[in-house]
This record gives C-alpha cells, structure tokens and sequence, in this order.
C-alpha cells in the first residue's frame, strides 16, 4: 500500500479526532475543539442538526483522492462502528466518476489498495447503475462504495431521474423490512406512474425500490470531491433525501460554508516531496517568440542535469497557446517550433479538444519521445505526468484561462520523492507580462483562488529566475540553472489609485524611487537593493494618505515583495548548509543509539501481562439507540438505555471469544509488543469484562471499535508508565555522540524540509532565519502586546553570533529537531548555529515553569545534552524576565559570552 505522508495522516487523525468527539458530545464542541489544537477558531456551520460535515483542505498535488479511500474506513469505525460500511463517492464530473471508478475497482491502484488494507477482499465497488448487482447478504460483510455524479442525484423532481425511480431488481432489500425504517422512505406516487408504466395504482403509497432509498436505508457515509461547487440549498436537500450517516468534503478551494477541519499547506506539500518548490519565474514583455525560446532554453538545461539522476526523468515543457484569433495559435507555435527553434516533430504532442495526441502515450516511457506538450486551456482531467516541469503560458497571464490548472501539472515531483539534482526540485514558468511584480501577482492569484494554496504561501514560493543564457552552450546553460549565486532582487512596483504627492519626502527615499503614471493611477518602482528600513519608510511615506481599501491592497504588495526578498535571502534556499545538530544517545548492549520511542520502550523493560487487567472509564454509546454503559472500578453504570437495545445485547452471538480476540488484535497490535503477550492479554481483558463486570459476549462484539481504542489507550498508558521509570533511570548516562560520531547520530535541517504552517506575517523583517518563511509565530497578543516568542526570536536573530536560525516545529518527528522526555520528544521553540559552529537550542516559556513539571523535565534533558557535547552544545531555557531580572536579551547575550 502507498504509504501515508505525515500530513495526510495529521489530516486523518483530525477527522477521527472529530468523529470520536463528536459521538460523545455536541458536533459544534467537536468541531471547536478540534481547530483549537491548530490554533483555530472558525465556528462550525451547520448543515444537518445531527449529521457530522466537516471539510479537508488540500493544495493541488496533496492526494485528496487518496485521503477520501482512507477516511472510508475510518469513518465506517467512528461514525457507524462498522467495517462494512455503506459510502457514496460524489464527483463534479462523469469524466472523473469513470476514472474514480476505474481506480477503485483496479487492485493495483492506490486507491483500491488504501480500501484493501482496512477491508481486504471484502469490497463491492459499484455506480448506480450497476447497484443492483450488490445483493442483500453484502450488506454488514462488504464496504460498499457507491461512485456517483454529483449531478445524478441533483434535482428538485425526483421523478426524472433513475436514481429515484422503481427498481424490481432491488426488491431484496426491501422486503420484510419494519415500520421505523420504512416510515422515512419515499413512495410511489402518481408521477411515478406517469414515468414508469409497469407501476400501477395499487403501487401508490408502497416504499419505492429506488437506489435512493437503498441508500437512505443504509445511511452512507458520504464523500464530496471539489465540495466548493455544491453549496445550494438544491445539494443540501439532496443529501437529505439520502439521510447520510456523516459528510466529509474534499477541496482545495474552500468557501464559506465549508467546515475546513484540517487544512493543508504549501510547506508542507514540499517537505513530503509532492511538489516542487520554489516556482522559478521570468516575465517577458518582449512577447511570446521569447517567452517560448527562454523556456526551450530552461528545458534543455534541466535535461541535461536530470542525466545525473539515478531515475530517469524527462523533462517537459506544457505550452498554453493562444485561442484562435490571436497570434500565436496552436498551429502557429508548432510551426515556429520546428522552423525557428530545430524542434523534432516527434517531440511535439497536442492536446487539445480536437488535437489528441496524447492518447494512448505513456509519457514516462523512457523511448517516449515527447518534450513539448501544446494546449490551449486545461488538459484533460486527471491528466498528470510528473516530468512536466516547465509552463510557457503565451496568453497574458491576467486573461488566460485554466493557467493555474497548466501551473498545477508542472508542480507534482517525479515518483513522489525529491531529486539528487537540487534544479529538479524546482518548477519553471515563463510568463507573458511586462514586470515579475506583474507576472507573480497574477500567479499568486491564481495559486490562492484555484489551486488551494494560501496567501503566505504563495508569497514566497515564486522567486525571479536570476540568469538565463540566450544561446545554445548546453554546458553554460546546465550551470546557470544549478548555481549558487547571490540573487538579485526584483524592484517593488506598487500599483496606485493616482500620482502621490512626494515634496514631503525624503531625498534619500527619492533617489531610490520611480513614478510611472498609468491610465488606472501610477505604478511606483522602488529599487530592489533597498535595505529593510528604506522599505518600512517607503511603505509609510506611500500609505499615509491613501483611503483604507488602497492602503491595505498597498501592504500586501510591500508584504509579497518582502516575501520574495526573504525567499532569495534565506541560507536554505541559497544552498548553505545548517550544521548537523547532535541528538541525545544512550550505549545499549555496547552500541550507541539515539534516544528514540523505541528505545524509551526497551528500557522500561516491560511485560503487558505483568500489570493487573482494568479499563477504567471504558464507556459503550449505542450509536442506534443511544445508551451508555461505563465501568468504574468492579461496578457497571447505565445511562439511556433503550430496552430493546438492550435486549440484542442478551441475545447469545455468533461470534466467539475467540475470533473477537483474533480481530482486537489486529487492531491492538503494536510493533513493540510480541503477538503472543498480546493475545493472552487480550485473552484475560475479555474474562475481566466479561465475567468481572459481567458485560456480554454480545454487547463487547457489537461495541468493538470502542473496546478496541480503550484497550489501546490502556496499552499506552501502561507504555507510558513504563517509559518513565526507564528514563528517569537512564537519563544521567545519555551523552551527544563525538565529532567522530556527530554524522550518524544528528538531525539536519534541509532545504524543501520545513513544512510551515500559520506562517509569521509581521511587520518585523528577519535577516537570518534559515527558510524563506517562518512557522507559526505570532507578533502581537490578541490584546495587542508584543509577543514574547516573537521577542525571543528578534534577540537570536539580532545577535552577533548567531549565523542562522530556525523556528522549530512541533511533532513534526522527521523534519524538526527533537529531544526525548519519558513519553514522548520535545520540540525546543528555536534552534541556531552559532558563527563559530556551536548550536544554540533554546526553549521559551512564558508562563510560571517552577510548578511546571513538563517544564522542569525539558529542563534537565535539554541541560543534559549540553552537559555532555564539551562546549558543541548550548541549551538556554528562557523565559520573559528570570530570577536575576533579566530579560530575554540579557539572557540570551549571557548565554552566548
């Protein structure tokens, strides 16, 4: 199966996160309390009163399909408590419906691959008009995924459509059926009569056996592609009709209305190695025979470095010709291709509505010849090729249609994994436009509007090309792709309502200023070798008489372009190298080993069946009828018990102790553990609760999924336990490796390795942290003080010594530094390398720590690392003011005498 990548499992965790609490409480409380761990606080907006719908925002490039397969099954688990759940797969286009189709049905494919790793062989996959093949004895043994088009199901007269019309075939599962499930279903009216002729008016008032009450019937979960386009009262009514047991939406462009639970970024899209970032741009006011030729000359280049690569990679260049009527035509790029720039024929595919010349191609067939792909809009949907690494867009950026659809093709990164070759972790675009300003407005536009991608995202992802070749010299041309060279900064034009007035001006900040009026205002050029206060001073100078709308349209311009500066400034993207940080070790059996989970566990050196069987707190909620057992101690407590219910549960199972042990333990099992320990454990929680509390056979099977995650909270809490003793034990023999050592056993911060979120977007200009963007800091309190990391980082940032720095993040386990605690790592708040190469970690906490015990146990490992690095290592726990009345400043300047 497809491994996961950490955000797309963060993503999944959030959604169960919300299911389970969910189940237990208000959604609207789930909801909150879900966003607040992402330090968020949108309101929920309810659709269905008791329907769970949340949204998970992905960028172009992140997976959302994948996502959707595997939130199948974890939503069958924490919404239906069942693994053989009913899903309907909505799609915004039949084109995708027949591809989403084909996928799920193709065991090869990731997709039905993600569904097999929860269900096995126990899945149907199916469209409506093939549902009747599933029969009644599928239902509660296979996962049902129903794929369907948004629009089949879409309309106010039910009659028109198949969905809702009289099926014979379905009849099976409707027979024998009782009063409370057939009380909501529709039935057969006099309509149907008119569209169904067989019917006649003994059939008016029957439950009709349509593929929409098959569904009502078995509450789907339901899963909404591009759920940005179904916001109308039309879809809401809809989904009602099919009376879903939960809706989870996917979209990279969300809208409000759409409760995004997790969203992802930019950032980290790049640290996973599924996009290629920065975007290298180069405007062309000269036109499109340059804009193509520049783009030719950037392909070849990378041609030449992709030989280099152990995997073969051809790079691609995607041409966005114009439409007929303007100048450069499909046919007329062809032709320029081949007569003006030597281009083969058989290097040149069309694709467009008519031209189809990719059919039947497989572009990554190392005999496939293709090197220049012509379209006029989008190509086709689902189309993706990897080695399409350049976009030469010949229509003015600010008119063409589907750029950023083009831009997204030439994002995704071959086989998913960063190349040897740091130019083909880039991707290029040439671009008709008369400035980079003008050129990267638009794009950035286009990224955040269509594409998923946020502003601060954006910003700092698309840097100026510095240096092309106009001529052949492969040799030249290789190079200039692939140096490191000091980057010149574009000039920042500022686009204005009208001419400002500048007598009142600095000399000085004159110099550095142009005035070019234009029939919309002026657009203002400032050089782009201005230092950082010449900037603040021009955007002060230049905002102090415009009205409110222009002023803040006029800060995001100064923000974009101070992105951009950052962006070819930062250490990373300059390829300098963060030295190797050296991780806390331990000797075990006369090896050193990094203080890892894993080995936290071995020191425990623990046994599951040494520990007395319990599960304080396990609770049962129905999820039919509502009721609640909780165990306390020997004694059971029931809340909400509906008699029938609970009848079931005295009603002797099918299932024996046996075989529910056999399935706990796939669900229980952790690497750490020997599967026989396991199985007698389990063995022994069954007799506990069972015969001890005197739950049946019965209500344990029915309750499964809940049993299964309190004894997984039970195994951890016992791990837990273990690690502490083990830790507490051994944390005076943990040392950082020697400088012989320091390469095996350290942490490196890498270029395209810094999945941000919440980026710093403040005012303050840092000069030395290692990336272009900054993670999650904060430069004034919600009340309007400024924050006291954000202090914590101008000191690091202004001192001397410090040649780099990083703002860590956190559980962000192979990306960020860490050190270990007895349950789990600690992410320090900032880590810097000094100029004479020592590392500085530094630790902030605002709040009183001496009560702190979390605190005081950072304390000791981080003073422990630095203890035995012999000087290597510095560990500074700040804090806003110490015991000596120091501030962060002195203390920080103390610490680095």
């Amino acid at each position: 199966m497809f491994k996961l990548k950490k955000y797309q499992n963060d993503a999944l965790d959030a959604l169960g996160d919300f299911f389970d609490r969910a189940r237990k409480g208000s959604i609207q409380d789930a909801y909150k309390d879900v966003l607040q761990r992402q330090q968020r606080t949108e309101a929920y907006q309810e659709i269905f009163s008791d329907i769970p719908s949340v949204c998970l925002r992905v960028p172009t490039g992140g997976g959302k399909t994948l996502l959707a397969a595997h939130a199948v099954a974890l939503a069958g688990k924490s919404v239906l408590d069942s693994d053989a759940p009913v899903a309907l797969w909505l799609t915004p286009s039949d084109t995708i419906r027949t591809q989403t189709l084909e996928a799920l049905s193709n065991a090869r494919h990731p997709y039905r691959q993600a569904l097999a790793h929860y269900f096995g062989d126990r899945i149907r996959i199916c469209d409506l008009e093939s549902l009747q093949t599933v029969g009644p004895h599928d239902i509660g043994k296979a996962c049902i995924v129903v794929v369907a088009t948004i629009q089949a199901l879409n309309v106010s007269d039910t009659s028109t459509r198949n969905v809702y019309s009289f099926f014979e075939e379905l009849g099976e599962h409707f027979r024998d059926l009782p009063a409370s499930l057939t009380s909501n279903l529709e039935k057969v009216t006099e309509g149907d009569l008119q569209s169904q002729k067989f019917l006649t008016s003994k059939d008016i008032g029957r439950v009709k056996w349509s593929v929409a009450n098959w569904l009502h019937l078995h509450r789907p979960l339901v899963i909404v592609d591009e759920a940005h386009n179904n916001r109308t009262d039309r879809f809401f009514k809809t989904l009602g009709r099919l009376h879903p047991s939960c809706v989870i939406e996917m979209t990279a462009t969300p809208v409000p209305g759409n409760n995004v639970l997790y969203h992802v970024s930019a950032q980290e899209l790049r640290a996973e190695q599924m996009i290629k970032l920065p975007i290298v741009l180069a405007e062309h006011p000269e036109g499109w025979r340059e804009c193509l030729r520049d783009s030719i000359l950037t392909r070849d280049s990378l041609e030449l470095v992709a030989l280099k690569e152990d995997d073969y990679v051809r790079p691609i260049v995607l041409i966005q010709a114009m439409p007929k009527g303007g100048e450069a035509t499909v046919d007329v790029v062809k032709q320029h291709l081949i007569d003006q720039e030597n281009i083969s024929p058989e290097q040149i595919a069309i694709a467009t509505g008519t031209q189809k010349e990719l059919n039947g191609v497989d572009l990554f067939d190392p005999d496939c010849k293709v090197r220049y792909i012509i379209t006029i809009e989008a190509l086709k949907e689902g189309w993706d090729c990897s080695f399409a690494y350049v976009l030469s867009s010949l229509q003015s950026v600010s008119s063409s249609k589907d750029v950023e659809q083009l831009l997204g093709r030439v994002l995704r990164m071959p086989y998913a994994t960063d190349r040897s070759q740091a130019p083909l972790n880039k991707a290029y675009a040439h671009i008709v436009a008369t400035n980079f300003a003008e050129a990267a407005s638009n794009l950035r536009d286009r990224l955040v509007q269509n594409m998923g991608f946020e502003r601060l995202d954006t910003a700092g992802i698309i840097v100026p090309q510095q240096s092309l070749p106009l001529a052949g010299g492969s040799g030249g041309t290789a190079q200039s792709i692939g140096q490191n060279t000091t980057p010149s900064i574009p000039d920042c034009h500022v686009e204005l309502p009208a001419v400002p007035e500048t007598h009142n001006w600095p000399e000085d900040l004159k110099a550095q200023v142009e005035i070019r009026p234009t029939s919309q205002g002026a657009t203002l050029v400032l050089k782009g070798n201005v230092d950082n206060e010449m900037l603040k001073q021009a955007e002060t100078f230049i905002s102090a008489s415009l009205p409110p709308k222009a002023k803040e349209k006029v800060a995001q311009q100064f923000s974009d372009h101070r992105a951009v500066r950052n962006a070819l400034r930062a250490p990373a993207q300059l390829g300098i190298l963060f030295s190797p940080i050296p991780q806390l070790c331990l000797k075990l059996d006369g090896y050193l080993e990094i203080v890892e989970k894993d080995t936290l566990a071995e020191l425990g050196d623990w046994n599951l069946l040494d520990y007395p069987v319990q599960l304080a707190g396990f609770s049962i909620q129905e999820t039919v009828n509502s009721f609640e057992i909780d165990v306390q101690g020997e004694k059971v407590k029931f809340r909400h018990i509906d008699a029938q219910q609970l009848k079931l549960n005295e009603v002797a199972s099918h299932i024996s102790p046996q075989d529910l042990v056999r399935w706990l333990d796939i669900q229980v099992r952790k690497p750490f553990l020997p599967q026989p320990q396991v199985l007698a454990y389990l063995t022994k929680m069954l007799s506990y609760l069972m015969s001890g509390i005197g739950l049946s056979l019965t209500a344990l099977v029915r309750a499964r999924f809940q049993l299964a995650d309190a004894i997984k909270g039970e195994i951890e809490r016992l791990r837990k336990q273990a690690m502490e003793k083990g830790f507490q034990g051994r944390l005076f023999e943990m040392s950082v490796p020697t400088l012989e050592e320091v390469a095996q056993y350290s942490f490196s911060f890498d270029a395209g390795r810094y999945p941000a979120r919440n980026m710093y977007q403040g005012s303050y200009e840092f000069n030395k942290h290692f990336y272009p963007v900054i993670h999650d800091l904060r430069e004034k309190t919600p009340a309007g003080n400024t924050a006291e990391e954000f202090r914590c980082a101008m000191a690091i940032d202004a001192h001397p010594k410090v040649k780099h720095w990083v703002r860590n993040i956190e559980r962000q386990e192979s990306c960020s530094f860490w050190l270990p605690t007895a349950s789990d790592y600690f992410y320090p708040d900032f880590v810097a390398e000094l100029e004479d190469g020592r590392i500085l970690v530094v630790e902030y906490k605002g709040e009183p720590y001496k009560t702190n015990d979390d605190s005081k146990e950072k304390q000791q490992v981080g003073y422990q690392w630095e203890k035995s690095s012999n000087g290597l290592c510095l560990f500074l726990f700040a804090v806003e003011r110490d015991d000596l009345g120091r501030d962060v400043f002195k203390q920080l300047a103390d610490k680095l005498l």
